[in-house]
């Protein structure tokens, strides 16, 4: 959730000036971008994954604090809900066998992290919704006790003036969603993985728009969010959920074409001062901190300035595809945020997903004629809207293939690209045989995360389970699959 805000409820004054120091640091960030002043020596990664904490019966537990200090690691971060925790690891490039390194240490990590947290009375699940998540869990005290989550709470609603309206129905059940919420609590159902990608000034519009178009066919694909309060909604629930849980928009206002704050956007772009430019222009802030840096001063001193109003900003401007900009040891640099998949099943899964969009990235930002020239961005978000409703099953446009299955699209250009991708970035035959092999198999048998858990709550309630005890026995396999770290397209589902 970014930084820490030190009040709760803002002045007309303190509002004022921080509009004033956001757009001044826009200008010293214009200026900074024509500067070409950026670290960009080798291309890293980094990965954000958040996870949910159950008790042994598989329900969610609000014990963050608790296991956060059981777990006593720095990379274990809170976020907005008390059953959530984030793990933050430390950007590393991609080249060689990075990757398989990487799913070492994560499992290390989680294995480390699961055994503490058990000391406090908890399990870690890493799902995209965490299926046994009810409303009356929010009835009790949800929120993690922390200012900036108090904060974007008291301004959402400040800038409603109503309560939040949840209304998400199936495309394919008769389930549906269909409620008030007076606080931001359904947020916090929405656990992510998070990957960056630094780049270079002149190459970020390129990655951005390259990203922007791989929205659809990544959440096809990693689709693991199909339940919200026992009722079987889309195949990743998690967007529609996350717009609704952050809409500061009245019914009126959405009706005049005000822009949600969940933002997939509305242009390709040419700079990253084009995303910057547009969260200043269109939104107003949530919580308007404003610091004592002189970023004017400190750039004509030749150093960086930190611009935490901007960044502050742009921290509460949920785009799919995030711009970044950051200070590492008094050098700055930019990069790209995909926000788009779920968290889990597996770390195998999460690291296909992850190769799957560094590879496919790299060729479609490289190519000669981009994909965006000829397609529009309307068409994009289309794409994105019928790969999160329906998953696996959706049919998507891209240019050179008219409309077809998204796992048709991904088999036959997206996954060879990404092959191709991945050996430009010197990543090793081994790894891509990995990784790559699981989206192909992933493809090939109709099976991602969402799926599965579909399947088995069917079999589970075929066996005469009533919905609640269907997903919380699947939540059980869930995570018994979850720790064999065996692709989740191999999972069994009971029955079968």
């Amino acid at each position: 959730m970014g930084d820490e805000v030190s009040g709760v409820g803002y002045t007309r004054e303190q509002r004022q000036r921080y509009r004033e120091k956001v757009r001044q640091c826009l200008d010293v960030f214009e200026r900074m971008l024509s500067q070409h002043s950026f670290e960009f020596e080798r291309p890293l990664t980094g990965l954000e994954i958040e996870l949910n904490l159950v008790d042994k019966d598989f329900s969610p537990t609000m014990a963050n604090a608790a296991v956060l200090e059981s777990i006593a690691d720095p990379d274990y971060q809170t976020e907005l809900g008390q059953f959530n925790i984030e793990l933050n690891v430390s950007p590393r490039p991609l080249p060689g066998d990075s990757a398989l390194e990487l799913e070492e240490a994560l499992r290390r990590s989680l294995n480390m992290a699961e055994e503490r947290a058990n000391a406090a009375g908890a399990h870690i699940v890493m799902i995209g919704i965490l299926p046994t998540l009810m409303p009356e869990h929010f009835h009790t005290e949800w929120m993690s006790a922390n200012a900036r989550y108090a904060a974007l709470n008291e301004s959402v609603f400040a800038a409603r003036g109503e309560d939040l309206v949840l209304d998400i129905a199936s495309p394919t059940a008769a389930d549906r969603v269909s409620a008030y919420a007076d606080t931001i609590a359904p947020e916090s159902a929405c656990t992510s993985v998070q990957l960056h990608l630094q780049v270079s000034p002149q190459d970020f519009a390129a990655n951005w728009n390259a990203a922007q178009t791989l929205l659809g066919p990544q959440v096809a694909i990693g689709a693991n969010s199909p339940y919200l309060f026992g009722k079987h909604l889309w195949a990743e629930t998690r967007t529609e959920l996350f717009l609704q849980a952050t809409d500061t928009r009245s019914i009126e206002l959405k009706n005049q074409g005000v822009r949600p704050r969940v933002f997939f956007g509305e242009r390709w772009v040419t700079s990253i001062f084009d995303l910057f430019e547009e969260n200043v222009r269109y939104f107003p802030a949530l919580l308007p901190e404003v610091s004592d840096e002189d970023p004017v001063a400190m750039l004509e001193r030749g150093e960086a300035p930190r611009m935490q109003e901007l960044r502050l900003h742009n921290g509460t401007i949920y785009r799919w595809n995030r711009p970044i900009y950051d200070i590492v040891e008094g050098r700055p640099h930019l990069r790209v945020e995909n926000r788009v998949l779920p968290a889990g099943p597996t770390v195998v899964d999460v690291l296909a997903n992850s190769a799957f969009y560094y590879g496919a990235m790299r060729m479609l930002s490289e190519q000669d004629r981009p994909v965006w020239t000829k397609l529009s961005f309307a068409t994009a978000e289309a794409n994105f809207t019928e790969c999160a409703r329906r998953g696996m099953e959706a049919n998507v446009y891209w240019p050179g293939f008219g409309d077809l299955p998204a796992e048709e699209l991904v088999l036959r250009h997206l996954l060879p690209l990404a092959h191709e991708g991945l050996e430009r970035w010197g990543v090793s035959q081994q790894v891509r045989d990995r990784y790559l092999g699981v989206i192909e198999a992933r493809c090939k048998s109709g099976r991602n995360g969402a799926e599965w858990q579909v399947a088995t709550v069917r079999a589970l309630e075929e066996r005469g389970l009533n919905r609640l005890d269907a997903l919380r026995e699947m939540l059980k396999y869930y995570a018994q699959g979850m720790h064999g770290n065996e692709p989740v397209h191999t999972w069994e589902v009971p029955g079968e």
